[in-house]
């Protein structure tokens, strides 16, 4: 099989926050502590590709493929296919492209847009699959409809978003909160946990139209960090920090000074391994 001979020039897209977001510093630091971040979602493909069930001759597409871990794996597994990675982040896709070339992974290719509007070949892949890169959409139908036309009749979607944790099995969250103005750092995020609502996904996958749409709750350990102190120090200066601007020095110790306490306990065989849990959605385009 060949792999896709459409060319885009320049990008288009509606998630304007978003692509300022990822083409900025985010951006940048995610290609930079790219191993790091492979590392802490690794666990989670597991569950990804189960449902995802990429034949070797499926052409995948991947959104929100960040620096390309899954687009790789999706690669190895359609080994006669191909696979594409779509993300709006070009500090992350230089990063994604570097690292297929060293692994010389053929079967693959990069673009930089917004799956939202992007204009995909119809009916240009059998699979569609994201790892928590669909909740950002500033429409979530338009955005899905569209990854739908992507698809063959029957084409299958598999994705895997966050989902709330009880606070005695992940304390990360209950803990910042006991110090820090949790409401507005939730804000300062959206759409993290956006998809953490399985009726509100299934409507929304209904509108695009996909049927047979499933959900199912995941759970797997993520190994955060060496120990408490470098799992903190790594969660203040990545998932974090964006929550943590225009804070209260003070109270920003005591946060910090708390989580390294509320993390020793989950500190075992050389690393904080933390529970973190998730839903896999499925469904399929009924055309």
């Amino acid at each position: 099989m060949t792999g896709p001979v459409w060319i885009v020039d320049g990008m288009n897209t509606v998630n304007v926050e978003q692509d300022r977001v990822w083409n900025g510093d985010d951006g940048i630091h995610w290609a930079q502590w790219h191993e790091r971040y492979d590392a802490m979602a690794e666990p989670s493909n597991t569950h990804l590709f189960e449902a995802a069930e990429i034949g070797s001759e499926d052409r995948v597409l991947d959104i929100g493929c960040g620096t390309g871990q899954t687009t790789r794996l999706a690669a190895r597994l359609a080994q006669r296919g191909h696979a594409v990675g779509i993300d709006l982040s070009e500090p992350m896709l230089v990063r994604a492209r570097r690292t297929a070339a060293e692994e010389q992974i053929g079967s693959i290719t990069f673009e930089q847009g917004d799956a939202q509007v992007f204009p995909f070949p119809s009916s240009g892949f059998e699979v569609a699959i994201s790892r928590a890169g669909v909740m950002f959409f500033d429409d979530p139908v338009a955005a899905f409809g569209n990854i739908g036309k992507a698809l063959v009749p029957g084409g299958r979607l598999a994705f895997l978003c966050h989902r709330d944790m009880d606070h005695d099995a992940n304390p990360v969250l209950a803990t910042l909160a006991e110090h820090l103005p949790l409401p507005d750092l939730a804000e300062r995020a959206p759409g993290v946990v956006a998809f953490s609502d399985p009726e509100q996904v299934s409507d929304v996958l209904d509108a695009a139209g996909f049927v047979a749409v499933r959900a199912y709750p995941i759970t797997y350990r993520t190994a955060l960090g060496r120990d408490a102190l470098d799992a903190t120090d790594f969660l203040f200066r990545a998932q974090l920090r964006a929550f943590l601007t225009d804070i209260d020095e003070g109270a920003l110790a005591r946060a910090r000074t708390a989580l390294v306490e509320a993390l020793r306990p989950f500190e075992t065989d050389g690393a904080v391994h933390l529970p973190v849990g998730g839903w896999i959605y499925t469904g399929r385009t009924c055309r």
